[in-house]
């Protein structure tokens, strides 16, 4: 009888306790859009994240975690052991914002200015990184909360620079690997998110294997001869030539990449060349970005660019080389570890909400963690529900709705439960 009655009072302890952490989650969301309002309002670009890594690195130490700053620059970790031994999870967000003038009307819209690679131009959380922080921070105080529940280690990284460092500086997770993020405690799983403004609210969207794209970035440099703009035969025009090579580009991906084994894109997003109307300028510069789902495709494709580039330059009298930048691997979701938590996901937001997608060009420098330990990354939803009208990553227009965030706590908390108590 006894027994019997101690096994009672276990599960009505259980499940009590488990009411607890659920109500403690619903309780953070006044907290969590506060956050995510003032992180908006005061977006910073890669490597330059300072006020944000300080607001980050505040919240963590009051909540009693072990932290550690300036992580690959501006980067910020927290370590928060439960009161039992066990595996070590890695939960990661990242922190910067992009070059990008917002053209919201929200109330905490960014008023930010810089000058960006000689632009001048705004600063805009237009990729939803001001949700992940938000997030990520919820997730590490509701943890906090209950350490008693965790079977394990939980590593909070807040990482900065994933849209890439700036030219000529180290940055983004390759740097916080270098620096020994993965170690120390040494992680087992790591997982992310990431906010989409096209995705209903309530909605998450995974996929095993290739999720996003590797990108590379590339820099054209043509070369030709100035002249006068009224006899444009003394000389060769190098921004004639740079027009045939974007042309000519596009046809790699129209006409030569197997696009039905997967999706591959070649897009030029800044041309630069010439000073006044009446000159032919000597040179252009062209910078863009090639995405992959595979790695032959990949090999191919920066192959032909380099030989096409060089061929239609010559062609018209000039020369052009391309240099390489790689920024980021497949982001490769670990088949074995995904379907481990999709039954924490579906618990979380319902079986009906959870769906599966196909891969993304987009690209995420969370690839690099899941090169070294095995990973998942997944898709939150982020659109007002019932919404016509959303716009894309990346723009002035870009939006998301702050009720799309908790679900991404919920997410988060019960992936990481489960994975280390299971």
């Amino acid at each position: 009888m006894k027994k019997l009655l101690a096994l009672i009072l276990l599960a009505s302890f259980s499940v009590s306790s488990q009411n607890s952490l659920e109500q403690d989650i619903v309780d953070i969301e006044d907290k969590l859009i506060e956050w995510r309002h003032d992180f908006h309002q005061n977006p910073e670009l890669s490597n330059r994240e300072f006020k944000t890594a300080e607001k980050i690195a505040a919240h963590l130490k009051s909540l009693g975690l072990e932290v550690e700053t300036n992580v690959a620059k501006t980067g910020v970790v927290g370590i928060l052991k439960g009161n039992n031994p066990g595996k070590v999870v890695a939960i990661r967000a990242d922190i910067d914002a992009l070059p990008v003038t917002e053209r919201n009307d929200l109330p905490f819209k960014s008023e930010v200015k810089t000058t960006f690679l000689n632009t001048e131009t705004g600063v805009m959380h237009a990729c939803g990184h001001d949700t992940h922080i938000s997030i990520l921070m919820a997730t590490a105080e509701v943890f906090s909360k209950h350490k008693d529940k965790i079977n394990g280690t939980i590593k909070f990284i807040f990482q900065p620079a994933e849209e890439g460092p700036p030219p000529g500086e180290e940055g983004g997770a390759k740097l916080m690997i270098k620096q020994g993020v993965l170690e120390n405690p040494k992680v087992d799983a790591i997982f992310g998110l990431h906010i989409n403004s096209q995705t209903p609210v309530g909605v998450i969207k995974y996929k095993t294997g290739g999720i996003m794209a590797s990108v590379e970035r590339f820099v054209v440099s043509v070369k030709g001869k100035q002249t006068h703009g009224s006899q444009p035969w003394s000389g060769v025009d190098p921004i004639l030539i740079s027009a045939k090579i974007i042309d000519g580009f596009q046809t790699i991906i129209s006409r030569e990449a197997r696009l039905t084994d997967e999706a591959a894109v070649i897009t030029v997003g800044k041309i630069t060349s010439g000073t006044r109307f009446n000159i032919i300028p000597e040179s252009a510069e062209m910078i863009g970005t090639v995405r992959t789902l595979d790695s032959n495709m990949r090999i191919q494709i920066m192959k032909r660019m380099n030989e096409m580039a060089a061929d239609i330059a010559r062609a018209y009298g000039g020369s052009a080389t391309i240099e390489w930048q790689n920024n980021t691997v497949v982001t490769n979701n670990d088949p074995e570890l995904t379907m481990q938590i999709l039954p924490s996901i579906q618990k979380v937001a319902g079986e009906e909400n959870v769906q599966i997608m196909k891969a993304t060009t987009g690209g995420e420098d969370f690839s690099y963690f899941q090169e070294k330990v095995p990973g998942v990354y997944f898709f939150l939803g982020g659109m007002t529900p019932g919404n016509t009208k959303s716009f894309p990553h990346h723009t002035p227009d870009f939006k998301i709705d702050d009720s799309g965030m908790l679900l991404g706590v919920k997410a988060f908390t019960q992936i990481t439960l489960d994975y280390l108590n299971n």
